[in-house]
């Protein structure tokens, strides 16, 4: 078995493989956690980048509410694999203006109506008083410190017998001997299957943290405007911001990671918005994402290509998707096909 890709995908897909008692070998082109698996905002949040009322309007109640239920389980699991690298703090999304006030007042009604556990909060406290027309509590999702949980997923991966070869860039499938192949590259283009590459766009997310500030003002992650602005407090007091890439939503249409001036500037002005003065800054950083057409993951058999999986797409919602989407594919060649993969399969974009 190959796995292309040393993420939070390809760790997992091979670590439930591994487990299933087959041969596997990772494949990362530069190191374990150097892609946007390790360089992200931290976010472990339940469902996916439809909010719930359209998934259930898309979807279909049953398949809207079986989404949201596996990624409530695979946090679960990521609890148990994580350790100290993630902590179950909750999020809350919070509504910039009255349009968005009343999406997430549907999301509520339908999330509410299907039995899921969350808190509508009709008038934000603190620092988020007047600027915010409303939030949701979803109160079992996560702070995650994404670097250290990748190189802990990776650990998990390797003692279950994985081989994991660092700086290995694959170039083509004739390099491969495997007699399956799983590609997990999410945002960033393989160019090992042209169609698949096609179907994902390259997103690239803007981070910064700051020094601590000295004291605690946000204790669970926040995202608002539809997920452009998001944040969190971390531990020890520092804050990371990202988003922001609606400044420049043109050039963030990228694989090329680095930082730009003019997204770098929005989120200064994000922190002073949310701290009342800019902190030093420690850290700027970038991560690519993969979005898909649908905003539905794409994970399943590639048409056309007998031996060949792929799982990436999630449309900004990878750290707990990528978890999920890599033990489904995982199962499935084990024999094990579980009902979500219907729901993801690529093969509804040809």
């Amino acid at each position: 078995m190959a796995v292309v890709g040393g993420g939070v995908t390809g760790l997992s897909c091979a670590l439930t493989l591994a487990e299933g008692g087959l041969r596997v070998r990772a494949h990362e082109a530069r190191t374990v956690a150097s892609g946007a698996s390790g360089r992200n905002g931290g976010f472990a949040l339940r469902g996916g980048a439809m909010p719930y009322h359209r998934a259930r309007q898309r979807l279909g109640a049953e398949r809207a509410a079986g989404l949201w239920r596996l990624t409530e389980r695979t946090l679960d699991r990521m609890e148990g694999l994580a350790g100290d690298a993630l902590r179950r703090v909750g999020s809350l999304r919070l509504a910039a203006d009255m349009e968005e006030r009343a999406e997430l007042l549907a999301e509520h009604a339908a999330l509410r109506e299907d039995g899921f556990a969350l808190e509508w909060i009709d008038e934000p406290a603190g620092r988020l008083a007047g600027r915010y027309a409303g939030g949701l509590v979803h109160p079992h999702d996560g702070s995650l410190h994404a670097g250290r949980w990748i190189r802990r997923l990776a650990t998990h991966a390797a003692d279950a017998g994985v081989e994991i070869r660092e700086h290995d860039r694959i170039a083509s499938l004739d390099d491969l001997e495997a007699d399956t192949v799983v590609l997990a590259n999410d945002g960033y283009p393989s160019g090992l299957v042209g169609a698949m590459d096609e179907f994902v766009r390259p997103t690239r997310g803007q981070v910064i943290a700051t020094e601590p500030i000295g004291e605690a003002l946000y204790e669970r992650p926040h995202y608002a405007r539809r997920g452009f602005d998001y944040w969190q407090q971390l531990s020890d007091g520092r804050l990371v911001i990202g988003g922001r890439r609606d400044t420049d939503p043109e050039a963030e249409a990228t694989a090329e990671e680095g930082i730009t001036s003019e997204v770098q500037t929005a989120l200064e002005t994000l922190i002073r918005e949310l701290v009342g003065r800019v902190p030093a800054i420690t850290h700027r950083w970038s991560g690519i994402f993969g979005t898909s057409p649908d905003e539905l993951p794409i994970v399943g058999p590639v048409p056309g290509h007998d031996r060949v999986w792929t799982s990436r797409g999630y449309s900004g919602h990878g750290n707990v998707l990528g978890l999920a989407c890599g033990d489904l594919v995982g199962k499935a060649i084990l024999g094990r096909r579980e009902p979500e993969l219907e729901l993801f399969d690529p093969a509804r974009l040809l």
